[in-house]
């Protein structure tokens, strides 16, 4: 016989996964009957919290679905951030849980893990939830899930299973599949935006996350309209060094007065979101006058109107809008534009942000091509600010959108997994790196050769520092942390500390050499 918890490993293998993320609990065992002879691998972070950011990180560097296993109750609400980062971000994420027994739900009968609602708690977080009473659903409810990673604005999905469903028989089950793909662009839609673009003297293009994996696209339709490109920090890695590229927070006021002096923008992928585009909550982001917008969500073109919306996957709009652009490569102008919003947003951000970048420079310089996730600390604020990074979707971290402390490390094992030759290097601060600090462990088990990079400053001081800027007396924000250096050590992992950030460059390429998790503790005064 073949249980349902069988049949749900058999239709992740045909829908494509690979990976799963999660801690086996007495609610799921019958979920993991079939994992040990799949081909589906198994990683066990140390905590459910680490599941679903390591399963966000592995999404965002695959662009597959990352997929999480946790039990219900604690296991769930633990994973509940790692969700709210993912909607955030709109990262596909599927996570699968238990659930108790059908008969005792909501009924407060008190059974181990019990919630008095679970499913329609995960509904407020979760793209959809769904509870599998009927082992026949089971292929339909995945597919539905597949087809919205693959064909609308992504996010996390949340499936549960009652502990007396998982065990029942499911023979001959197939995957649902369709052919469900990002709503093609709207040829009149085109037309027009096609219209305004091609008129426009000075057009700008702001990229967002949406862009991330439509780089050929993006930089062509740049370079036939001679514009700069604006990437928020989820675009970071797009046309790296390119001379229409601008890879500046909206923020900032060098990048906003470009903005205010283009005629036409075109912002691709991008929700406005205010930790992009108003992170100093000083309201003065306008939203340009003449605005073209694509984005896959339709609800999400309604929330800033534009002069035209082009509702459709952001490669396919910008591939579709450089074939209708008749238009000779304009003059240096773009270039021009570009290059002086680069230097005042560089010079706007001040010497000891730029002190930081710098950091995150020897990262990029040598380690080429890495993938830098990061966690919420300074240097990652200072590029957010401003970097360029070398590696398309490359540079992610969770210092924007939702804003969850301890994402960085399990973020960053969950990418290695996606992308075994790439280095990956995660960049978190003393504080956010104690949320999540045993899952180095999860590293080495799964021989996943992470780069930690801990900033040590020896607290929250971004927090002191908007506290003392508002003549608030700082409370709270100087944790002690541990000796991070012995605490590697403790788990088997090697490690050096650097006064300063002088010497980075040969420690992470001794790091590197070793193929094995490492951590580099950097004190910062």
């Amino acid at each position: 016989m073949t249980t349902v918890g069988e049949a749900l490993i058999a239709l992740l293998e045909a829908h494509g996964v690979d990976t799963v993320f999660g801690i086996p609990g007495v609610h799921t065992v019958e979920l993991y009957r079939g994992l040990a002879g799949s081909r589906i691998r198994h990683v066990t972070p140390r905590h459910e919290q680490g599941a679903g950011f390591m399963a966000d990180g592995y999404a965002r560097a695959s662009g597959k679905p990352g997929v999480a296993f946790v039990i219900t109750g604690p296991g769930l609400t633990n994973t509940i951030t790692a969700m709210g980062q993912a909607r955030a971000d709109s990262v596909p994420m599927l996570v699968i849980s238990g659930v108790n027994a059908t008969a005792t739900l909501g009924r407060g009968l008190g059974y181990l893990h019990e919630l008095p609602d679970q499913q329609g708690m995960m509904a407020k977080v979760a793209a959809f939830s769904e509870r599998i009473t009927d082992p026949a659903r089971l292929p339909a409810v995945l597919g539905r899930a597949f087809d919205l990673f693959r064909s609308a604005r992504p996010g996390p999905v949340h499936i549960e299973i009652p502990l007396d469903v998982m065990g029942l028989p499911a023979e001959a089950m197939k995957p649902v599949r369709s052919e469900a793909r990002p709503s093609a662009p709207d040829a009149a839609a085109i037309g027009s935006a096609a219209a305004l673009l091609g008129r426009a003297r000075r057009p700008l293009v702001l990229a967002g996350g949406g862009a991330r994996h439509a780089e050929a696209a993006l930089r062509l339709l740049a370079e036939c309209l001679d514009a700069p490109v604006v990437q928020t920090a989820n675009a970071r890695g797009l046309m790296h060094g390119h001379a229409l590229a601008v890879p500046a927070s909206p923020s900032l006021k060098a990048v906003r007065a470009l903005m205010a002096d283009s005629d036409v923008v075109l912002a691709a992928g991008t929700e406005f979101g205010p930790t992009d585009y108003d992170m100093y909550g000083d309201g003065g982001f306008v939203v340009p006058g003449q605005l073209v917008r694509i984005d896959i969500d339709a609800g999400q073109l309604q929330r800033h109107p534009a002069t035209v919306a082009i509702e459709a996957d952001c490669g396919a709009a910008l591939e579709a809008l450089a074939a209708a652009i008749d238009r000779p490569k304009a003059s240096a102008s773009g270039p021009e534009r570009a290059a002086a919003a680069r230097s005042a947003a560089f010079a706007e951000i001040g010497p000891a942000m730029q002190a930081q970048v710098a950091a995150v420079e020897t990262i990029r310089t040598s380690l080429p091509g890495a993938i830098i996730v990061g966690d919420s600390t300074q240097p990652i604020y200072a590029a957010n600010l401003y970097y360029d990074h070398d590696r398309p979707a490359g540079w992610f971290n969770a210092a924007t959108g939702f804003g969850a402390l301890g994402y960085g490390p399990p973020a960053a094992i969950g990418a290695a997994l996606a992308v075994p030759g790439a280095p990956v290097v995660c960049l978190t601060g003393d504080g956010g790196f104690q949320f999540t600090l045993p899952e180095i462990a999860a590293a080495l088990d799964a021989q996943a050769p992470v780069i930690f990079i801990v900033w040590n400053n020896r607290g929250y001081r971004e927090i002191e520092t908007s506290m003392r800027d508002v003549g608030v007396e700082p409370v709270g924000v100087s944790p002690a942390p541990p000796d991070f250096c012995k605490l590697a050590d403790a788990y088997g992992i090697g490690s050096q500390r650097l006064e300063g950030p002088a010497g980075l460059g040969q420690a992470l390429g001794r790091a590197r050499a070793t193929k094995k998790p490492f951590l580099i503790e950097i004190s910062v005064e």
